[in-house]
């Protein structure tokens, strides 16, 4: 008797503590936001063309200054390229290089622009259950060879968007880094 009693209780409690930690609101945009983490471990399954076409239009689609959108993309596919822009890449990744408008109208700030595209790619990536993690570092050896990695002539790479399929024995929850509280974030005056 007293079992039953209490079953309710702790089911509860598990459901109400698995939904605090999945983060989940119901609306799938969000819940992709809150339960995405910059993927570090990577398989060799490739990643579909099909989700690769659809990541690139959610680039395309994200907002910019006046409209400029003054971003070209460049996928590397070829693991040749690949290794000399990162090491230890597996195969089946892909490589998104975000090139900016060298020189743009007062008022536009083209790297803020391709950070945008890129969160639009790093989020829709994450949302078709794909690993994405978003890299600075490589960029001067990208703008340092822009004619090997096809970036166009008056652009320059600004960001770089890895995207693969994601190791489905890594524990999410461990392998994201901690974040800082709302409270600690969040100032309401």
């Amino acid at each position: 008797m007293k079992i039953k009693a209490i079953t309710p209780i702790l089911m509860a409690i598990f459901i109400t503590t698995s939904a605090a930690l999945a983060q989940t609101t119901g609306n799938a945009v969000t819940d992709a936001i809150l339960n995405s983490y910059s993927a570090k471990l990577f398989t060799g399954e490739p990643v579909k063309d099909t989700d690769l076409d659809l990541i690139l239009k959610c680039g395309i689609k994200a907002p910019s200054a006046r409209n400029s959108q003054p971003w070209k993309f460049t996928v590397i596919k070829d693991m040749n390229l690949v290794a000399d822009i990162m090491k230890n890449i597996p195969q089946g990744n892909v490589i998104v290089i975000v090139s900016g408008q060298e020189a743009t109208q007062p008022g536009i700030n083209a790297d803020f622009d391709c950070a945008l595209a890129a969160a639009n790619m790093y989020t829709a990536a994450q949302s078709l259950g794909l690993g994405a993690h978003i890299y600075a570092g490589p960029i001067s050896n990208v703008n340092a060879n822009k004619a090997t990695y096809g970036i166009p002539d008056g652009y320059r790479a600004v960001t770089i968007l890895r995207i693969g399929n994601i190791d489905k024995t890594a524990d999410a929850t461990s392998s994201a880094s901690a974040r800082r509280s709302f409270e600690e974030t969040v100032i309401y005056k």
